[in-house]
């Protein structure tokens, strides 16, 4: 069976972080190896009982089953909550399934808050994902993982004085519509709100989680728990801050949480690249795999990577010639081991999860490679800069782009605001009139008068009334 039909059958499972192993009668000696790695990453899923073939780039999957199954339980989830095998207690959560009277066997284990973590007592035991597979870390990515440990990789813990009301409840709504609409198949979409958040990783315990809080959050609740949370957009008319004719042409407005600085600055970005648009039913657009793509995965990167406990806060800053990301913290693996092997080590690993749950980042590295099509798409280069205390990832503008979406008349290379407009309504149908205007940066009477225009021309068409409605863009 392919990989969709057999992740289909086990229900528990998304994206692509299992790793499949047969076992008959004994725990296969690899599954230390994957537990670590998982441990020291972004977690994933041990299935055992199913056997994997390769051929190419395809995947194909075969049911054999496990002999023993409660030994082999028993065996696997003693061991990692003895500490006997490992240098840290690892939490861990099984399924049973059976097909056909074939029985199958999946675990779940968790990013781990303490790292790194390896077996035997041996710290040259310590692995890493890397691509679909588990490496041996070597000396510089254990000492990345030691030194990131230091500063605190938070994002799984429950925050004490937290709860379910800690969320802003219009960004969870607009998070799930995002996933019901594109990840159809994830088992959690029937859920109730605080059901779902728990098994999302957006709460733990009836707390909130570091990750769950910075991305779905209420502000105030965010300030007082993590008081310098900020990601700041700003365009800037010039190539650098010294030579600006003025300080800035527009600047985002501070946003609740992570989930709608992502939503306000993705639209934004949109004005500057190319950006095919196709319509599909329901008047939602498809992914696109343009630049707009590349300079996705660079804002995903940012939000799954930033130090949020840092004096600094991430910065998205658009010159007369590039587009540039800067997040506080380096890169936790060097950029160049990143390009190779395609390893992930988020420093926020609920909120990438959170993000590949919304179909929104690639499952494994940085979407490094997403990120250096740039180069293809434009001609033009994109760069990379890690120091101790900052990390930035610069995509250079074709010569072509010259004028920038935020100069004076609101235009983009002659593109009108209307027209903007349009583009983002067809990205983002259920975007609220608020939110377009923080994108376009013009008031909201204005923006009114934009969609009154457009529908009375017939380009614009409201489907349902103000809640629960969306806007359908007539081409």
């Amino acid at each position: 069976m392919t990989k969709d039909e057999l992740l289909q059958r086990l229900q528990d499972i998304e994206w692509e972080d299992f790793e499949c192993k047969q076992a008959k009668s004994e725990l296969p000696k690899s599954v230390w190896e994957t537990v670590s790695a998982f441990s020291n990453t972004s977690g994933g899923w041990i299935v055992l009982g199913v056997r994997e073939e390769k051929v190419g780039k395809s995947r194909t999957f075969v049911i054999e089953g496990v002999g023993n199954a409660e030994k082999l339980e028993q065996d696997l989830i003693g061991t990692l909550r003895s500490k006997s095998k490992f240098n840290v207690t690892i939490s861990v959560r099984s399924q049973k399934y059976d097909f056909d009277g074939k029985t199958v066997l999946a675990f779940f284990i968790p990013s781990s808050t303490v790292k790194p973590v390896y077996y035997n007592n041996n710290l040259g035991n310590t692995f890493i994902r890397s691509g679909s597979g588990d490496q041996h870390a070597n000396d510089a990515e254990i000492a990345a993982i030691q030194r990131d440990q230091a500063f605190g990789s938070r994002s799984e813990l429950e925050i004490n004085d937290t709860s379910f009301n800690d969320i802003n409840h219009e960004s969870l709504q607009t998070f799930r519509r995002r996933i019901q609409q594109y990840n159809e198949a994830l088992p959690y979409n029937q859920l109730g709100d605080e059901e779902f958040c728990r098994k999302i990783g957006v709460t733990l315990h009836g707390k909130m989680t570091y990750g769950g809080l910075l991305m779905l959050g209420k502000r105030d609740s965010i300030r007082e728990h993590i008081g310098n949370f900020w990601i700041d957009f700003i365009e800037i008319p010039g190539d650098s801050s010294a030579n600006a004719n003025e300080r800035y042409t527009y600047r985002m407005a501070e946003q609740e949480n992570i989930w709608e600085s992502y939503k306000v600055i993705i639209q934004r970005l949109r004005l500057y690249v190319d950006n095919p648009f196709v319509a599909r039913e329901g008047g939602f657009a498809d992914e696109d795999n343009s630049q707009l793509y590349c300079l996705r995965e660079g804002l995903v990167n940012l939000c799954a990577h930033t130090d949020y406990f840092s004096p600094m806060h991430p910065t998205i800053r658009v010159f007369d010639n590039r587009i540039e990301f800067q997040n506080p913290g380096t890169f936790i693996v060097g950029i160049d081991e990143v390009k190779a092997h395609n390893v992930s080590l988020p420093r926020n690993p609920t909120i990438i999860n959170l993000f590949r749950y919304a179909r929104l980042s690639e499952n494994a590295g940085y979407g490094i490679d997403k990120i250096a099509k740039w180069k293809e798409l434009t001609g033009s280069d994109v760069t990379f800069k890690t120091t101790l205390l900052y990390s930035t990832v610069s995509y250079f503008l074709p010569s072509k782009g010259g004028q920038k979406g935020g100069q004076k008349g609101g235009q983009k290379g002659g593109q009108k605001t209307a027209d903007r407009l349009l583009t983002i309504l067809a990205s983002e149908p259920t975007i609220s009139r608020k939110k377009l205007s923080q994108v376009l940066g013009i008031s909201p009477s204005a923006i009114q008068k934009h969609i009154k225009k457009l529908k009375e021309n017939g380009t614009l068409i409201r489907i349902g009334g103000a809640k629960g409605g969306w806007w359908k863009v007539v081409k």
